[in-house]
């Protein structure tokens, strides 16, 4: 596979319309793209990286390390590999300008699975990417680590990690490496169902 590019921070050279944003992040090669509200909701205002900088950031890091994603369980410029990271809202500003550009980013990267962190996450993913919104609750307390077949994506809803409790953290990991362990390029295309 030809590789879309070798940048790690804002590969695709989106420019927001407010400042500060916090770009994407990762490896834009990835099968798996994590999906987080805000750098408010999930830290990286300082650093200008998604999942940074915060309790969400820390836990999300540490799972990411745990199935192979991160070379490191915690950095402010986390090594990535398969694995990107996104914000709905990249900079201040009025939300439905902004999901332009996570639209373009999930377009670009064409992950094959979407993790989507918190309930603003996942309600976006649901009714943008599955025909399930209307039949799933929009509670990633209750779906986390869940899996649910969309419209050529598999999404992982993950409960807010800094409301994590015990088990959690196990429970998403478990999940993602039963994916990494079948043929999960195949949830290209195929019917929506809760897995």
């Amino acid at each position: 596979m030809k590789r879309v590019t070798d940048r790690t921070s804002n590969p695709f050279g989106m420019r927001a319309p407010g400042e500060p944003a916090v770009y994407g992040y990762g490896d834009a090669n990835a099968d798996f793209h994590v999906v987080g509200a805000d750098a408010e909701a999930h830290g990286g205002a300082e650093t200008g990286v998604p999942f940074t900088g915060s309790v969400a950031g820390r836990r999300l890091q540490a799972v990411l390390h745990a199935v192979g994603f991160a070379a490191e369980p915690y950095s402010d410029e986390p090594d990535l590999s398969n694995c990107y990271l996104s914000y709905l809202r990249l900079s201040p500003g009025d939300p439905a300008d902004l999901e332009r550009y996570l639209d373009a980013e999930l377009r670009a990267i064409n992950a094959h699975i979407l993790l989507a962190v918190g309930d603003e996450a996942l309600s976006y993913v649901l009714e943008e990417f599955t025909t399930r919104a209307r039949k799933l609750p929009h509670d990633a307390d209750r779906l986390h680590a869940t899996e649910i077949r969309g419209r050529g994506f598999l999404v992982v809803p993950v409960k807010e990690p800094a409301r994590w409790s015990d088990g959690d953290e196990a429970a998403l990991v478990e999940t993602l490496e039963g994916i990494l362990d079948g043929d999960y390029r195949q949830t290209k295309g195929v019917a929506t169902r809760v897995g």
